[in-house]
């Protein structure tokens, strides 16, 4: 048995299929320009082309925010300068394409890596995946593709680069294993997204199985079992089984209230990228929408920002989608490791720490304000919450209030129609503006708590980085206090305090929140009725006391223990 990551839940049993790319065995050859830069120009259509298909595929399982990704592929893909540097080297050397393909590949790999910012050193994953497709598609091999699989199979894996997850078809593909990744990892979110069974950061899978082994895969406990014997398979397809019927059980409270066996009423909600993502969170039974994040508006805008009008039809379109239920929209969120291709951030040592979220709305108001006149005129539909991201003091706050009121009175002065009770909050996501919680929340209308960045820059781990990602601790007690100073704080002054980060619908966390006294789990749509399961089933008074025992714990592996 293997050990790993349980990425997303469920259980599988079938035959291994190994995903291994093809070799390609590149040599520099002397060559005749004319005749490679024509080879060259063929790949380049095909991979874009590839591309494109796997993009089409893609789109029936995935969402839009999850299908950004083949954009930048297919913008590395029609890159000039990476197609000029190719020629340059074909030309002046007088060498092969395939050869020369690799060279500049290397050497861009090699520069991305070595990057300070997290977001250019993942690029380098991007600029592999489309060049390896480059330098096949050159050579004549084929990559394997995926959508072709027609018989159940568990796919190991070293990991699954964005076209091998947007190929997968889930009637066959009944799950992975990856030796490398995490929770957050792209491959991890994917699974979530198609709802297969994911195990990932597998050590060893790869030496270990072989093509059309059985495998069992327990997505649940994050164990893989090679070659079982018929009662461990007997076993598993049994719990297969009741994992299914138990998920199929949930649907029932699609429409019930989440509230725990002694009266404690909180709201379930969703996650969204688009309003295309409404009818999901719906269909899981959300209560409202806790979280839609704008910047992907902006990252799917081609050629500058979105005017007011296409970001109001947006925001009107969820509000309305949503049918009176609170919508929770964040102003765009955008730079760190959220990059538009039609504005340029200035050079920063660490982008992270540096000009985003509402630090760049604050520098770049006229940005801030059309995005503002749109959520207001977007009010008059429905229930708004709107959410600052990034908030460090009170003066940011104030700051971007003032901006929201401008704009509010010059709508009316418009005779513009607006929502009466629009809600204004902020994102507590820097440790600052938890410790001052009780502060903020004299100003605020509520708080969402946005528990992915709240863990990175309390523990200094940059949560992307595979050597430093034991450090990415939600039940840490450092983490759990701050988390309890925000709810504390925003009670303190009569207001609502919710959580928009992957902690708010992770199984065991659900618990301890529920006791720390939050009062809005927003999470990934498919998560909500397991969550309102979990917390049926729960005295809220007992959570108190389990939650106050875990703040007074050492370690995040003695809270582990004590839930």
């Amino acid at each position: 048995m293997l050990k790993g990551i349980a990425a997303s839940q469920g259980i599988a049993v079938a035959k291994v299929y190994k995903l291994e790319a093809p070799v390609l065995e590149i040599v520099q050859k002397e060559a005749n320009p004319e005749e490679e830069l024509k080879k060259l120009d063929e790949a380049f259509q095909k991979t874009v082309s590839d591309i494109e298909k796997i993009k089409e595929t893609a789109s029936k399982t995935l969402a839009p925010e999850e299908l950004a990704v083949f954009d930048a592929h297919l913008m590395m893909a029609n890159d000039p300068e990476l197609r000029s540097q190719i020629e340059d080297m074909i030309n002046n050397d007088k060498v092969n394409a395939e050869y020369a393909t690799e060279q500049v590949a290397n050497m861009m790999i090699s520069i991305f890596e070595g990057m300070e910012d997290a977001y250019m050193r993942e690029r380098a994953a991007d600029i592999k995946d489309v060049t390896f497709r480059l330098k096949c598609n050159l050579c004549g091999k084929e990559i394997p593709n995926l959508a072709t699989i027609d018989t159940p199979v568990i796919i190991v894996a070293k990991d699954l680069t964005p076209s091998d997850t947007g190929s997968l078809n889930k009637e066959f593909a009944k799950g992975f294993a990856t030796e490398i990744g995490g929770r957050t990892s792209h491959s991890a979110i994917m699974a979530r997204s198609l709802e297969i069974p994911a195990v990932v950061g597998v050590t060893g899978i790869l030496d270990e199985a072989k093509e059309g082994d059985s495998v069992i895969l327990d997505a649940l406990n994050g164990e893989v079992i090679l070659n079982p014997t018929e009662d461990q398979v007997k076993e598993y397809t049994a719990k297969a089984e009741e994992f299914l019927k138990e998920k199929e059980a949930l649907k029932a409270l699609k429409d019930k209230e989440s509230i725990s066996k002694d009266g404690h009423k909180v709201l379930l909600v969703g996650n969204i990228g688009s309003p295309q993502d409404v009818e999901g969170v719906l269909a899981n039974g959300g209560e409202g929408v806790g979280l839609f994040r704008t910047e992907f508006l902006y990252m799917k805008s081609e050629d500058d920002f979105p005017d007011e009008e296409t970001q109001y039809e947006a925001y009107k379109a969820v509000l309305e989608g949503m049918e009176g239920k609170p919508v929770v929209i964040r102003t765009l969120d955008i730079g760190g490791d959220k990059k538009l291709k039609y504005y340029t951030f200035d050079e920063e040592m660490n982008p992270f720490l540096g000009v985003r979220a509402i630090r760049f709305c604050l520098m770049r108001k006229d940005i801030f304000r059309t995005q503002l006149r749109a959520l207001l005129r977007a009010s008059a539909y429905g229930k708004l919450c709107i959410m600052f991201p990034m908030i460090a003091t009170l003066q940011e706050f104030r700051d971007a209030k003032a901006i929201y009121d401008e704009e509010r009175a010059n709508l009316i002065n418009e005779g513009v129609k607006v929502g009466e009770n629009v809600e204004v909050g902020c994102m507590i996501e820097i440790p600052a503006a938890a410790v001052l919680a009780d502060v903020l929340s004299k100003e605020a209308d509520f708080f969402s708590i946005g528990t992915n960045d709240l863990i990175q820059y309390s523990m200094a781990a940059d949560r992307m980085s595979q050597p430093v990602s034991y450090l990415y601790q939600p039940l840490n007690p450092a983490i759990l206090r701050l988390v309890k100073m925000t709810i504390d704080g925003a009670h303190k002054n009569g207001k609502w305090c919710g959580m928009c980060g992957e902690m708010a619908g992770d199984e065991q966390a659900v618990p301890l929140l529920l006791g720390l006294g939050l009062d809005e789990f927003s999470m990934s749509a498919t998560s909500i009725l397991k969550a309102r399961q979990i917390i049926s089933e729960l005295s809220y008074e007992d959570m108190q006391k389990i939650a106050e025992e875990a703040l007074q714990k050492e370690t995040a592996e003695e809270v582990e223990s004590l839930l």
